[in-house]
C-alpha cells in the first residue's frame, strides 16, 4: 500500500518539476494550473503515508472531547502550518536548505519545539484526567499549531525549486494544491477519531462504568499515547 503511495508521488512530482520548469520558460499559467489538480492528489497520498502528525492528532482528538467542528478545525490548523513552516523555511533560509530528495525538509529546530511541546500536552492530559483539570479556550488550535510545525519536506523541496528557478509563485499555487490534500486526510483522521471516542466512551457505559470515569480513562490513555510518541520522535 505505502509502495503505491510512494510511487503515485513520484509520478506526480516528476510532472510536477516539468510543468514549473516550463512555466519558468514560458510564464503560461494555463502550464501550470493543468497540473495543479495533481497536486492535491499528491497531498492526499503524502498525508496517507507513515507521519504527519496523524497519531497525534488522533490521540489528542480522542482525549479531548471535541466535536467534531472543532476537530476539524484542528486538522486544518494542523494542516496549514505544516505547509506554511515549509514555505516560510524555503524563503527565510533557501540558501541552507538540502537540496537532496533525503535531506529535504529537515529543521532539526523546530521538530524539537514540536516534538517536546506535544510531550507537555500529553502530560496535562494525563494531569488533567487525574485532577479533573479544565479545558482551556483555543487548546487545539494551539495543538494543531505545534503538531504542524515540523514543515512539509515534499512542499519545501518543490518551493526551492521554484524559488530557484524565479518563479516562487509557482511553488505557492503548489503549496496550496498540497494544503487541500493534506487537510482532506488529516480532517477525515479527526471526524474518524472523533467516532471512535464516542463508541470507546459508550462501550465502557455499558460495562457500567460512569461517564465521568470514562472520559478520566480517555484521556489518561490518550495522553499517554500522546507522549509515547512525542518522545518516541524525539528517541528516534
Amino acid at each position: 500500500m505505502f509502495e503505491f503511495l510512494f510511487d503515485v508521488q513520484r509520478t506526480i512530482k516528476t510532472m510536477l518539476f516539468t510543468d514549473i520548469a516550463n512555466y519558468a520558460a514560458s510564464e503560461n499559467w494555463r502550464v501550470l494550473l493543468a497540473v495543479l489538480p495533481f497536486g492535491i492528489l499528491f497531498g492526499m497520498a503524502h498525508a496517507l503515508t507513515p507521519g504527519h502528525s496523524k497519531a497525534v492528532l488522533a490521540s489528542y482528538v480522542v482525549g479531548s472531547g471535541l466535536k467534531p467542528f472543532r476537530a476539524a478545525m484542528v486538522s486544518i490548523a494542523l494542516s496549514a502550518t505544516h505547509i506554511t513552516s515549509a514555505i516560510l523555511l524555503a524563503v527565510i533560509a533557501n540558501s541552507l536548505v538540502t537540496r537532496t530528495v533525503v535531506g529535504a525538509g529537515r529543521a532539526p529546530a523546530l521538530e524539537y519545539v514540536s516534538r517536546f511541546s506535544l510531550a507537555a500536552i500529553g502530560l496535562w492530559l494525563i494531569y488533567r484526567a487525574i485532577r479533573q483539570g479544565p479545558h482551556f479556550h483555543g487548546e487545539g488550535i494551539a495543538v494543531g499549531f505545534v503538531a504542524g510545525l515540523v514543515p512539509c519536506p515534499l512542499t519545501l523541496f518543490v518551493m526551492v525549486f521554484a524559488i530557484s528557478r524565479g518563479v516562487p509563485e509557482a511553488g505557492l499555487a503548489f503549496s496550496a494544491s498540497m494544503f487541500l490534500g493534506v487537510g482532506t486526510i488529516l480532517v477525515g483522521v479527526a471526524l474518524i477519531a472523533t467516532l471512535a471516542r464516542d463508541w470507546i466512551v459508550r462501550l465502557m457505559q455499558q460495562r457500567g462504568d460512569h461517564l465521568r470515569v470514562a472520559l478520566r480513562s480517555v484521556d489518561l490513555v490518550s495522553g499517554g499515547l500522546l507522549l509515547a510518541v512525542s518522545l518516541w520522535e524525539l528517541i528516534r
